[in-house]
């Protein structure tokens, strides 16, 4: 057994009990990380050095050390602001970009004695369900480096299934944390909204965005939460959840919980795969003493366009404030300021963000606000109030993540609108702003991974992460790492 084998909360039990240096982890780590980030392409900046003299500084406080992860190396995706590290969101318009202070996020790990490797590749101002959009390049999956790793956050899910560091943390607009963790066979949790301070998130979509951990296991999600959740006076939106400490709610025990599983979530367009394996998941749950129920969620057609109106309009408005003036990349030549603002935009931006941006600005504009822009928050509507529904007759829902395991790079390219419906499982979840985990299920016929996911109620992430604790005790899908951890 390596020190890659151990779960974050092993590894820091390690690190307490004095058998494990803070700088052996972080050395370990950045090997992996020089052995096959080449091949991957997981991170944008690696701070080695600055890693290792973080872990110099942990070192003399782990015997008086209070959180469970002190100490344990881990990563952070390249749209939560880390002061004087760049943070380009994957990016040409802000390849130079240090900002001048911490991410919220950053600063709890921090306090946490979390030690950071680097900044973690992702799709474009997180635009993207692939990880292929970005400027510099696109991330590989460890299971087949011919397929994509999901996205947005695809570098990290990558990065944790590869072994190049124990958690990472990411952020999740439409499934940008749930999905690539599907992908990878790792586990990702999108909280409640206004769970987690989105202060020092660059913002793709402010009222769908969420910060979360991907983890080897769902007790890790459960302490990576425990250090990020909590009131942040400089984010308006974000809430104390009152849920208390999630690690140490985990029991295992869900008899009587009941489960549902919409039934719309299981008809055409699902991989017969996935299905199975997302049912069987169901059955490894009853088993443990919950009671699987079967209902009907039919809004699920219309969660899709209402999701990329509202999200390709708040992005419209976001991303103005790149225009080569403040601060980012700048046009070399322009004729005045209304030239510099339309060649920086045109050369910085890429394909799918200009898309998006055009999109958002084209239903936000007079004469179509009300045909599309209105009418998608009205389904927003809609979709909070099923959930609410089914929350009535269950405690937890249980859904596929995705309709089917990674695809080959390129192919979401070459089809934008199906990339796109790719997200049809966990879209509505932003929508209605619920907390929402992946968790490994299975692999299919060629051995990639499968996720489910399940969904909670709000501040329902105890009783999300206990079903899948629970489910992991009795399987060992998240115990298996890509070809043995060797990409060679």
């Amino acid at each position: 057994m390596t020190l890659r084998d151990l779960t974050a909360l092993e590894l820091g039990a390690a690190i307490k009990g004095g058998e494990v240096s803070v700088k052996e982890a972080v050395q370990a780590a950045l090997d992996q990380i020089s052995a096959q980030d080449d091949k991957l392409n997981a991170f944008i900046t690696v701070t080695g050095q600055r890693a290792l003299d973080r872990a110099e500084e942990l070192q003399a406080g782990v015997r008086d050390a209070e959180s469970p992860l002190y100490g344990v190396p881990m990563a952070l995706k390249d749209n939560i602001c880390t002061k004087g590290i760049r943070t380009t969101c994957a990016s040409k318009i802000l390849g130079d970009f240090a900002p001048p202070y911490d991410a919220a996020a950053a600063e709890r790990l921090e306090r946490a004695g979390a030690v950071s490797l680097g900044k973690l590749n992702m799709d474009e101002f997180a635009m993207g369900s692939t990880s292929e959009t970005s400027f510099y390049g696109p991330v590989r999956n460890p299971w087949d480096l011919e397929r994509v790793p999901g996205g947005s956050s695809g570098g990290a899910a990558a990065a944790v299934a590869a072994g190049m560091g124990w958690y990472a943390v990411g952020s999740d607009t439409g499934g940008s944390i749930r999905q690539p963790a599907s992908y990878c066979g790792v586990t990702g949790m999108k909280p409640t909204y206004g769970a987690v301070s989105r202060y020092g998130l660059i913002a793709y979509a402010s009222s769908l965005d969420q910060i979360g951990p991907l983890c080897r296991d769902a007790a890790d999600c459960a302490a990576v939460l425990d250090a990020l959740m909590g009131r942040d006076p400089r984010d308006g939106t974000s809430l104390d959840s009152g849920c208390g400490p999630l690690l140490a709610g985990l029991s295992g025990d869900i008899r009587g919980m009941k489960i549902g599983l919409p039934v719309d979530c299981y008809g055409d367009g699902l991989d017969g795969e996935v299905k199975a394996a997302v049912l069987a998941a169901a059955g490894v749950l009853k088993d443990r003493g919950a009671e699987i129920v079967e209902l009907s969620f039919p809004v699920m057609e219309y969660v899709v366009p209402a999701y990329y109106i509202i999200a390709a309009a708040e992005a419209s408005s976001n991303l103005s404030r790149f225009d080569g003036v403040k601060y980012g990349w700048r046009a070399a030549e322009y004729d005045g300021l209304a030239d510099l603002y339309r060649k920086t935009r045109t050369q910085g931006f890429g394909a799918e963000v200009k898309r998006r941006i055009l999109l958002g600005t084209f239903v936000l504009s007079s004469g179509y606000y009300d045909a599309y822009y209105k009418k998608a928050l009205q389904v927003k509507a809609v979709v909070k109030d099923a959930f609410d529904q089914a929350f009535q007759r269950c405690g937890l829902l249980l859904t596929p993540v995705a309709p089917a395991a990674a695809p080959r790079l390129g192919e979401s390219l070459s089809d934008p609108l199906q990339m796109y419906l790719s997200d049809v499982y966990t879209v509505s979840v932003n929508l209605a702003g619920l907390p929402g985990l992946s968790m490994p299920c299975g692999f299919d016929s060629k051995g990639l991974p499968i996720g489910a996911q399940l969904v909670g109620p709000h501040f329902g992430e105890g009783r999300l992460l206990n079903a899948a604790h629970a489910f992991q005790q009795d399987t060992g899908y998240h115990k298996r790492a890509p070809k043995g951890g060797d990409l060679a």
